[in-house]
């Protein structure tokens, strides 16, 4: 654990660039030979989604310099719950207890995006996607990286999450995420021992489906055992499973960057019943 400790807390930014970069890529690759959804044009559909880096770069770098200062503080002045409880002294329990705090915390911030209704304009635009693939991943409009983040900057506040483990749980996360997005599914017997704990493709992909209730169930982010916990989980067969969302139907809309970029600042649009 020394080891992974000294690399978390000393690693270059441009190390989680290559993970997110060669995640995405190996994904994408799988994607050809076993996809769920194939009747789309997918080197377009990509382009699009990876658009969204160039917004998107300037706010992560800004929070970031933020978020670091936050840890900083928290450091120096042994503040956060985390910092208050005997016994995480041990690397393993602080990690294990750092990962499963952060991922209760975005499991509650997804939530919220869902249910306020400027928020969700926001984030309507990762759902508009009308094929989830491991480009889908990049779909997030900067004002919602601004929301997260800054939610991110809350919860480690209040937390007082180390450094190195908060890096090392990013790096989890962001392989998954990619992974949960990808336009593939896992084996039968596989998916149903892997969803009992952790997001799985096509867990992920019904959150994604475009009607109601099932936009709003399985919120979670790397473990799917908040949803299972407080009520949100849902399954449904990848056949009866439509990508999308009901509000923006139309892919003149979905599938134009300067349309996506704009969207939050339309008219909400209500769900139907």
């Amino acid at each position: 654990m020394s080891k992974i400790q000294a690399y978390f807390s000393s690693v270059p930014d441009s190390h989680r660039i290559y993970l997110l970069g060669g995640t995405i890529l190996i994904c994408w690759l799988i994607e050809n030979f076993v996809p769920v959804v194939n009747n789309y044009k997918k080197g377009k559909h990509s382009m699009v989604n990876a658009l969204f880096i160039f917004p998107a770069a300037p706010v992560q770098f800004l929070l970031g310099v933020i978020l670091a200062k936050i840890i900083i503080w928290d450091t120096a002045h042994s503040f956060g719950f985390l910092n208050m409880i005997p016994g995480f002294t041990n690397p393993w329990v602080l990690f294990i207890a750092t990962f499963l705090v952060l991922d209760l915390f975005e499991y509650c911030y997804h939530v919220i995006m869902h249910k306020v209704k400027a928020l969700w304009m926001f984030h309507v635009v990762h759902h508009s996607d009308q094929v989830c693939d491991a480009t889908t991943t990049l779909r997030e409009h900067p004002g919602e990286t601004f929301v997260r983040l800054s939610f991110l900057c809350l919860f480690v506040f209040i937390s007082g999450a180390c450094f190195w483990a908060l890096l090392f749980r990013q790096f989890i996360q962001i392989a998954s995420n990619v992974f949960v997005h990808s336009n593939f599914k896992l084996p039968a017997k596989l998916e149903k021992i892997t969803s009992y704990v952790f997001v799985t493709p096509t867990l992920h992909h019904v959150h994604h489906h475009y009607k109601q209730p099932f936009t709003d169930t399985n919120y979670g982010d790397v473990l799917i055992i908040w949803d299972r916990i407080f009520g949100t989980y849902s399954s449904l067969k990848d056949k009866d499973i439509v990508v999308g969302i009901d509000t923006y139907p139309e892919e003149r809309e979905t599938g134009n960057f300067i349309k996506l970029m704009l969207m939050p600042f339309g008219k909400y649009r209500q769900r139907p019943e």
